[in-house]
């Protein structure tokens, strides 16, 4: 019996899945002329977990550098925001200017840090964040960990500042998944996943190892930065021991082990989940956070590879293919390896 073999990037659950992506981008773009305040302010907060958790799956989940430092750029993100408004700028194109400030600042760091491995490059972007945070509270502007507010907010009505700020969170979650969708299918995303699987055989066969690896860590750089500034713009106050906090690294490592390490839905279903759980628990306090502690502790046991990479797995099944699909007398399997967070994280 002769079998059929077709190769392909797109199904038509895949196509179908871009096009309610795109109809739904439209739909929440409009939704500040008749949504609430409280829904506005809600989903921004979504939005922006969605952008934490899908940059360091980026950059943990497919290019294998596991980091406990990425607050480092989220608490820069706010800060430059604060400075930049300083001298001047309209505080939203501060906001915008912001992220692009930080990716820059991340090329020369990417230098020392991309030197490290496994748990010494983890360690040392905490040591990263930590010296920032240190940094910026010798700031006479930020004064200490009283912290400062973005102040230029008021010149705009709470209506307004809801709506923008929104409409930001939104353009950034597109921005980032968009970008990201592109570059894991683009032969530079081939490359990361090489490196993550075997560095040393990546670089045998041609793989420029260091400037993909640069390239994901300025994108998962500039990813938190954003996240960061626009979270200011939602909570005006700055205090660097909040921002700086390695909270917010725990609450993406949480987001991406849910949803599934090294997959690009997964990110996504991991902060929607993560969402879902801090709306309904938020208000238990210290209860929370071990509760959140517990779950991601099991899913590393007993779920490996999270909610969404355990689906993928058993199924084949990909909404957002970002490699090809081998089909054998019309079954599907993917082209495309994934990792469990027992594979990745040191």
């Amino acid at each position: 019996m002769n079998e059929t073999i077709t190769v392909t990037r797109w199904t038509r659950a895949s196509i179908l899945a871009m096009w309610t992506s795109a109809t739904l981008l439209v739909v929440l773009a409009f939704l500040p002329f008749a949504g609430s305040p409280a829904v506005l302010d809600r989903l921004t907060t979504l939005f922006l977990y969605i952008v934490l958790a899908a940059t360091w799956n980026a950059l943990a989940g497919f290019g294998g550098l596991v980091s406990i430092g990425q607050q480092a750029f989220f608490g820069l993100g706010a800060y430059v925001t604060i400075r930049l408004s300083n001298y001047g700028m309209n505080v939203y194109l501060a906001v915008l200017a912001a992220p692009l400030a930080v990716g820059l600042l991340s090329i020369p760091l990417s230098v020392p840090m991309l030197r490290l491995r496994a748990g010494e490059f983890a360690i040392g972007m905490w040591v990263l964040a930590e010296l920032f945070h240190l940094l910026i509270n010798l700031d006479p502007l930020i004064q200490g960990e009283t912290g400062t507010s973005l102040i230029a907010l008021n010149a705009y009505t709470v209506a307004h500042r809801t709506a923008y700020t929104f409409w930001m969170a939104l353009t950034a979650v597109a921005v980032v998944l968009v970008s990201l969708f592109l570059l894991l299918r683009s032969s530079a995303g081939a490359a990361l996943q090489a490196i993550r699987d075997n560095e040393d055989a990546a670089s045998s066969v041609g793989v420029r190892v260091g400037t993909v690896k640069r390239i994901i860590f300025v994108f998962a750089a500039a990813g938190a930065a954003i996240a960061g500034s626009v979270w200011l713009a939602t909570a005006i106050s700055f205090q660097p021991k909040t921002y700086f906090s390695v909270q917010w690294t725990s609450y993406m490592i949480f987001m991406v082990l849910v949803g599934g390490l090294g997959t690009f839905e997964g990110a996504i279903l991991g902060a929607v989940i993560f969402f879902i759980i801090e709306s309904v628990f938020g208000g238990t306090g210290v209860w929370y956070l071990i509760g959140l502690g517990a779950t991601a502790l099991a899913m590393s046991l007993f779920l490996p590879r999270g909610l969404y990479g355990a689906f993928g797995h058993r199924t084949g099944y990909q909404l957002l293919p970002i490699g090809y699909l081998l089909r054998f007398n019309g079954h599907s399997h993917s082209l495309v390896s994934t990792k469990s967070s027992e594979e990745i994280l040191p």
